[in-house]
């Protein structure tokens, strides 16, 4: 398959090719791959209005013409499956296997949003709890936030944007979105078949790879009415002070743990934890980063974990066989490699991996005995490292697991079913995931986190409510 050599961005529904001023490179090679436009300062001023002028007419929008658009979506998604995997395969780097379950979920995403889209209910609500409100009743309904603001990241460049796009359709509000500029060839596709739907009015979107300094302007601007951020923590944080009165939603970082207790189906464990860990090369803010292993069965699950990992294949994405591909880029896995290092200096041990080769191919690599002051430890790795520790007492467990600043989700495996519901109590984080790993997430449920990981939740119908404000209605009955 091949990729054109140049595409353009989307401006208020329609194509537009200003320049071709942003070079993408192909993740393994480091070879040009193709070339986008860059949307500039007076590009996005553009958008931005006729989003703001594009609100009333897509707040019209009938449920079933809003169901319909995210249905073409669906139905187009599926006819280019082998055209977004491989474009995922050549920006993201990641293994085609992994692109291929990242446009099933894309689709999934704008399946579940088409559903979603007819049922924004309201409420009847009875208002005379006391004499003075008697004769008096209430309505609420749900109604259209107004222009909404998306950034999202590489390493999900198609179902983190349509977790942005799907709900904003189904609800009515226009947007304008900044796609991650390593990553922007997904959104421009899902850009081309948004602009297939001419009952969209003219302004609904606008897909516009920018600069990094062009985020402020998708931030600040007051006709702009919600912003929903995806990537770092110092970014999003940053983001949020600026923003205004708008509302925020933001899905930050983790450094996600996984408890193993001695009652856990080992095998099954293994393939989960191995797959959490290491899929896309661990750049995923849910992948499991720190592995909590009881005593009793630490030394026989660590002989496992190591031999599995040591078995992963690494190589080009585009091959089949390929478990590991390439890091974002040369600067993202130097400044891994450098955390690995740091930590057996300062007294880790390395039990497999930790080489880099090729510039951004870093070896799956897992590390015990991590010092806690160490960033291999605490910060968010985001890429192929986990990190191996034990304990005796099960709540001594989950008190590791929450000594971080982090708390997206956890996986907990366990048969002990009230261990479960104490975790589930216990654990500062958006989500916990029983007997399977952190990074298993279902796009139609409520998912984000707390402390530093984030403010808000994605999922179709939590999206749409952030997404619309409730209108109350009151009548006297005379």
């Amino acid at each position: 398959m091949q990729l054109k050599d140049t595409y353009p961005l989307y401006l208020n529904n329609k194509a537009a090719q200003p320049n071709t001023d942003l070079a993408v490179t192909d993740k393994f090679t480091g070879e040009l791959a193709f070339r986008t436009a860059l949307a500039t300062p007076d590009i996005i001023e553009q958008a931005i209005a006729g989003a703001a002028r594009a609100a009333p007419a897509m707040a019209k929008l009938a449920s079933f013409e809003k169901q319909g658009v995210l249905e073409h979506c669906v139905s187009r998604f599926r006819e280019r499956f082998d055209e977004l995997a491989y474009a995922l395969c050549v920006e993201a780097g990641k293994p085609i296997k992994d692109a291929e379950g990242e446009v099933t979920r894309l689709i999934d995403t704008f399946k579940i949003a088409a559903e979603e889209a007819t049922r924004n209910y309201g409420e009847v609500q009875p208002l005379d709890i006391s004499a003075r409100a008697k004769g008096y009743m209430g309505i609420w309904k749900r109604v259209p936030i107004g222009p909404c603001s998306f950034i999202s990241p590489f390493n999900f460049p198609l179902n983190l944007a349509a977790h942005k796009i799907a709900p904003a359709i189904a609800v009515g509000c226009p947007f304008v979105m900044k796609p991650a500029s390593m990553t922007p060839l997904g959104a421009i596709i899902m850009g081309e078949v948004l602009a297939e739907c001419d009952i969209l009015p003219e302004g609904a979107f606008s897909i516009l790879p920018a600069s990094r300094d062009g985020a402020d302007l998708f931030t600040t601007d007051e006709r702009l009415k919600f912003l929903s951020f995806t990537g770092s923590p110092e970014v999003g944080w940053a983001l949020k002070a600026k923003a205004g009165k708008k509302p925020v939603v933001l899905e930050l970082g983790g450094n996600a743990a996984v408890v193993v207790d001695k009652d856990a189906d080992l095998d099954h464990a293994l393939e989960r934890i191995i797959f959490g860990a290491f899929y896309q090369s661990g750049q995923s803010c849910i992948g499991v980063q720190r592995i909590i292993i009881h005593e009793d069965i630490y030394d026989t699950f660590k002989a496992m974990l190591v031999e599995k990992t040591r078995s992963l294949v690494a190589g080009d994405p585009k091959d089949r066989d390929t478990f590991i591909g390439p890091m974002i880029s040369d600067k993202e896995a130097q400044r891994l490699k450098g955390w690995i290092d740091d930590a057996v200096k300062a007294g880790a041990k390395l039990l497999c991996g930790g080489g880099l080769s090729n510039g951004n191919m870093l070896e799956a690599t897992l590390l015990e005995g991590v010092p806690h002051d160490c960033d291999a430890s605490k910060e968010e790795a985001f890429g192929p490292l986990a990190n191996l520790s034990k304990f005796t007492d099960f709540y001594e467990a989950l008190d590791q697991v929450n000594d971080s600043r982090f708390g997206l989700q956890a996986g907990i495996f366990t048969n002990n079913f009230q261990q479960v519901l104490d975790a589930w109590d216990i654990l500062e984080v958006g989500g916990v995931v029983v007997n399977d790993v952190s990074s298993y997430r279902v796009d139609n449920m409520p998912y984000g986190g707390v402390k530093d990981s984030g403010l808000g939740r994605e999922g179709i119908r939590f999206a749409m409510e952030d997404m619309t404000e409730i209108r109350n209605l009151v009548i006297r009955r005379v």
